[in-house]
């Protein structure tokens, strides 16, 4: 079992999970964070700091898309170990439905 981001995170990018992390799996793409499945140890620390609860545990059903999405980008975003600011309109998107195909970034954040 591992951890996945969903588009909940999408344009919220909280990253209170980033700073209880304990291996530091975590990667950042412009408007979301993604966890590399290969690197997460299944701890669960994340899941309850995510205040747009966005990460879910891969037993979940349905997850499948999201699984490939943190697999797929966590290989191209680079690793973020320290929590910043969250988007100063974060709040306003927080239970969004549909985020995904309104406002999904494939391009890489800044990263630590």
């Amino acid at each position: 079992m591992t951890y996945v981001v969903t588009d909940a995170c999408i344009r919220c990018k909280y990253m209170d999970c980033v700073e209880v992390c304990p291996v530091d799996c975590f990667y950042e793409g412009d408007n979301m964070l993604v966890i590399n499945p290969n690197e997460c140890i299944d701890c669960g620390v994340c899941e309850p700091e995510c205040p747009a609860e966005a990460i879910l545990p891969d037993t979940e059903s349905g997850l499948e898309k999201w699984q490939e999405l943190n697999n797929s980008f966590s290989a191209q975003w680079p690793n973020i170990t320290r929590k910043r600011d969250a988007p100063a309109d974060a709040d306003a998107f927080k239970g969004v439905e549909g985020k995904y195909d309104k406002y999904f970034s494939a391009e890489p954040g800044q990263g630590d």
